[in-house]
């Protein structure tokens, strides 16, 4: 049976939002690597809003997922290219198109995903079109990650910053005791919109310092009652469904720099005092490893996807509350 993966969902523009305003393709909305032509200049139309894409991981690719704001649901999603904009103050833009295809194999839909902000009435230059980086770009986005000073609790209950550790450094994990370390990311991004990372202040969770990671990371909540009538009291919630503007918020503004921590297995590590995950190889993430790295994890890779508490994470519908933080808390200390 195919694996599945969570739903991802990302904030698109339809490819009709970013239209041609000066060059080759005169009129023309964005579309695929080859049918665009470097040097003509979009504008994004001055009332384009964002819309949620649900994106799930299959073995054979990507499909839209359920709740998804564009798409049909089930539809296959290739990764197309990655493009780069620049504006008339020579700051370039990533943006990623996802192509969406039906079962003859021809394109539905055509959606931007924007690794930065775009701005209305701006023009934007096409100054590169890279199809083979796609993959790597979305796999950036996808991935679940810490930010640099994030104390993480060793073996020894030690605490040491994250970018101090090294592969083979053995941290303590909630479900398998002492495990090494198999390989760190780092990469720098900016820290715009969606893409900004969350804070959780300092005993927001029980935590012992602010954790910052990325919007989609997910942490491990016990309940000693199930305040959210989620059904059980061992929850993943993803940061992003924490914010509430106060003691949980959106860290916007100039570059962030993001690590990623890989085990053998998709693991529940410790940090900051709150139990998060590790970073989960799928098909969404697996393009961010190394050549040798993924070869050699080869008949690892795929247990990742089938973690048993990866059943625990909370569909958003529950989290709905003004301050779903506060009711964690006390649900996890009473």
């Amino acid at each position: 049976m195919p694996t599945e993966t969570p739903v991802h969902n990302l904030p698109v523009y339809p490819a009709d939002a970013l239209e041609v305003t000066n060059g080759a393709n005169l009129g023309d909305p964005l579309s695929f690597a080859d049918e665009i032509v470097p040097d003509d200049i979009y504008t994004l139309a001055p009332d384009a809003a964002p819309v949620r894409l649900a994106l799930m991981a299959r073995d054979e690719g990507f499909a839209v997922g359920p709740g998804s704001q564009v798409g049909t649901e089930g539809s296959a999603l290739h990764l197309d290219s990655t493009l780069t904009f620049m504006n008339a103050k020579g700051e370039t833009t990533e943006v990623v198109v996802l192509v969406e295809v039906d079962e003859a194999g021809n394109a539905t839909g055509i959606f931007a995903l924007p690794l930065a902000a775009l701005e209305p009435r701006t023009d934007y230059t096409l100054v590169g079109i890279e199809p083979e980086r796609a993959r790597h770009s979305f796999a950036q986005v996808a991935c679940v990650s810490f930010t640099r000073g994030t104390r993480i609790t060793l073996a020894s209950g030690a605490q040491a910053p994250i970018e101090t550790l090294k592969p083979g450094d053995r941290v303590l994990t909630r479900d398998a005791g002492p495990q090494e370390i198999r390989w760190i990311g780092q990469s720098t991004t900016r820290a715009v919109g969606d893409f900004a990372p969350i804070v959780i202040t300092a005993g927001t969770l029980n935590n012992t310092g602010d954790l910052v990671v990325s919007p989609d990371h997910r942490l491990f909540i016990y309940q000693r009652q199930d305040a959210l009538g989620a059904g059980r009291s061992e929850l993943l919630v993803r940061a992003r469904h924490l914010v509430n503007g106060e003691s949980v918020y959106r860290q916007p503004g100039g570059f962030v720099e993001y690590f990623q921590l890989l085990f053998d297995t998709h693991q529940i590590i410790f940090a900051e005092g709150i139990a998060a995950e590790s970073l989960l190889i799928d098909t969404r993430t697996e393009s961010v490893l190394p050549d040798e790295l993924r070869r050699s994890m080869g008949n690892l890779l795929p247990g990742h996807a089938r973690a048993p508490h990866l059943d625990f994470e909370v569909q958003e519908g529950l989290l709905r509350h003004p301050d779903t933080a506060a009711i964690l808390r006390r649900a996890s200390t009473r």
